[in-house]
């Protein structure tokens, strides 16, 4: 059975009839702080952890069991569990793994705020952190520490695009006990599977494609069945969960991944390819295009793309003329996030601790939606007139 369909077809229909409640094509949303249990035995064992269910509104009610049990099946991993935004689930999974003078290695085009958390809180508690180039390989062998608990990889990066070797990365990491996890926000389960290359650690930003409808704000985190325990005894720890309806919406939208994840890879290399004729643009930067400096791993790992890359222009542009052209653009919204169903735009010159392949240069950031391409390209070839 392909991915797409199982997603759909697993369900909960099986659930729900076990638990002899109406059968529904979607589950119910369940609201409550407290959990009623069927008995007083029942109460003493959950009180002792011995109750695989619910024991209070906090606890993971059923519909985010559900969402993380398909997302779980997706990652083909040991655990997974959802938190209230992508940041909480980065930050979650370097709670979960570091402790007082650790080391962390992170990659230069990580997570912006991610990497902030790493810088400001973090070094609070005595856990440093350094930055590695964002195109590494299997030379982070020399970064690496006898303190180094854990390296942070995002591929690609959704401002700079650069993608690692995560199989060579991994492969390092194991022989030395290292910890490794990775946003795999941008291609989703659905075209990069982490934990088979050897990752430990999957982190998806779930409000972007996942959800897909720019109204849910969530994350999950996939672990292998090498740390699955350390990481749920900390989830539980510290109680977090994530609200049922936010839960339900996050389920919808996976259920149609599948097609609108192959749209927006269509739309978007169909405007990519137009920019690369475009005079005014100079480097379009797309992990699916062999202009692409690691094109070579993006075939290897990736099964597909999505809709998110960037260009810069043929020459630098002022503030003004710059935002006069993202101005005058009617289909592109001017917003962060991405992998809703409606065009975005983001510009700005990027950051970076490591020599970096744009330096200096505006990177325009594009979210293709769902909107026909061709009504995009116009749209982008009108705004392209109003520059010198």
């Amino acid at each position: 059975m392909k991915e797409e369909s199982r997603i759909i077809q697993r369900g909960w229909l099986a659930d729900s009839r076990k638990m002899k409640l109406p059968t529904t094509v979607n589950p119910p949303v369940y609201q409550g702080s407290t959990v009623l249990f069927d008995n007083f035995d029942q109460m003493c064992r959950a009180g002792q952890g011995d109750y695989d269910g619910p024991t209070y509104g906090t606890d993971r009610l059923v519909v985010q069991r559900i969402l993380e049990q398909a997302l779980r099946e997706l990652e083909g991993g040991f655990a997974t569990r959802v938190c209230p935004s992508g940041l909480s689930a980065i930050q979650t999974t370097l709670n979960a793994f570091l402790k007082s003078g650790d080391h962390l290695l992170v990659v230069d085009n990580a997570y912006g705020p991610g990497l902030r958390y790493c810088k400001k809180v973090l070094s609070k508690f005595n856990i440093e952190t350094s930055v590695i180039p964002p195109s590494i390989g299997a030379e982070i062998v020399a970064a690496i520490r006898p303190e180094t608990a854990l390296i942070l990889l995002e591929s690609p990066g959704s401002h700079t695009f650069e993608i690692q070797d995560i199989r060579a990365i991994t492969a390092v990491a194991r022989e030395k006990n290292i910890v490794t996890a990775l946003d795999n926000t941008w291609a989703t389960p659905l075209y990069l599977k982490p934990l088979a290359l050897g990752v430990d650690v999957s982190i998806q930003s779930v409000t972007k494609y996942i959800a897909g409808y720019s109204d849910v704000l969530m994350g999950a985190v996939t672990v292998n069945e090498r740390y699955g325990k350390t990481f749920t005894d900390f989830y539980s720890l510290l109680e977090i969960y994530t609200p049922d309806r936010d839960c339900y919406l996050a389920l919808r939208g996976l259920n149609t991944l599948g097609v609108r994840l192959r749209q927006h890879e269509t739309s978007a290399l169909r405007v990519a390819a137009w920019l690369q004729g475009c005079e005014k643009v100079g480097t379009v930067i797309h992990p699916a295009l062999p202009s692409h400096p690691e094109h070579h791993l993006f075939k290897r790992d990736f099964k597909g793309s999505s809709g998110l890359f960037g260009f810069t222009f043929a020459r630098e542009y002022s503030h003004e003329e710059l935002a006069r052209f993202a101005d005058s653009l009617e289909f592109f919204g001017l917003g962060y996030s991405w992998g809703g169903y409606k065009s975005l735009l983001t510009a700005a010159k990027q950051q970076r601790e490591t020599p970096s392949r744009y330096a200096g240069q505006t990177i325009v950031r594009l979210h293709i939606g769902l909107e026909n391409p061709e009504d995009l390209i116009a749209d982008l070839s009108r705004a392209m007139e109003t520059l010198p």
